[in-house]
């Protein structure tokens, strides 16, 4: 199963220049170098890069980044579009990301990206998370918290009947939380092991292909899964883009 095309996800300091980005911020020229062609100024090049860099960016985990998206979006998306690649916005969410581009009778282009496939521990642990944003948007609740040990013990209710290595299984589920945190899709809190599902979620996942991992998931355990999924794909939200 895979999200969409992308580069492995890596943190960006967003401090670390100092002194040295507030300069740069309130130069007038777009030239940061000698001999420099560009045609963006510093915090337009910062949010393309950071575009390219992570899976996706949003109003809560980068909001200067994304202020600067709204206010040149088509700038941007013109770059991105130069590297084959559009730009997704989920605007009520307040999330962007990239993806491939497909030409009109579905010709394939030169890509920048790899397809980074979940494991099958982290799938699980989308689409629960998924879940329980949908139950908690139904009730009217804002912010949606969720404990590791949690999401493990959900991990272990898939598990058949015939596995027996059940400390190599509850390590797996554990890393794909780990993973799932350096992602972004999971927003590490006070505790080590509570954690805040983050609103990019649901617009970054491939939903066909996760509804059909829970329909095989459900048909090699000879279980039901908490969840139908019919019922993690009702009422959807379309993307603006």
């Amino acid at each position: 199963m895979t999200l969409d095309d992308d580069w492995a996800p890596e943190s960006v300091p967003t401090d670390a220049m100092g002194e040295f980005e507030a300069d740069l911020a309130d130069a007038t020229s777009v030239s940061l170098w000698e001999g420099d062609e560009g045609g963006l100024d510093f915090a337009q090049r910062r949010c393309l890069v950071l575009l390219l860099k992570q899976r996706f960016i949003s109003a809560r985990t980068h909001p200067r980044d994304w202020q600067v998206l709204v206010d040149h979006r088509r700038v941007l998306q013109s770059r991105l579009n130069d590297l084959f690649l559009e730009l997704a916005i989920d605007h009520t969410r307040e999330v962007a990301w990239k993806r491939q581009a497909t030409g009109e009778a579905g010709d394939r282009f030169p890509t920048l990206l790899y397809d980074a496939a979940w494991s099958r521990e982290e799938t699980i642990v989308l689409v629960h998370l998924r879940d329980r944003l949908r139950a908690a948007a139904a009730t009217g609740e804002g912010r949606v918290f969720v404990d590791r040990d949690d999401l493990t013990e959900y991990v272990a209710s898939f598990r058949p009947a015939h596995a027996t290595d059940e400390a190599g299984d509850e390590k797996r589920a554990r890393n794909a939380v780990t993973s799932l945190s350096k992602a972004g899709l999971l927003i590490p809190g006070s505790h080590e092991d509570r954690f805040e599902i983050s609103e990019a979620v649901e617009p970054l996942l491939p939903l066909d292909l996760l509804g059909d991992l829970l329909e095989s998931l459900r048909k090699a355990n000879g279980a039901e899964p908490e969840a139908e999924p019919a019922d993690l794909f009702d009422d959807e939200q379309e993307v603006s883009e």
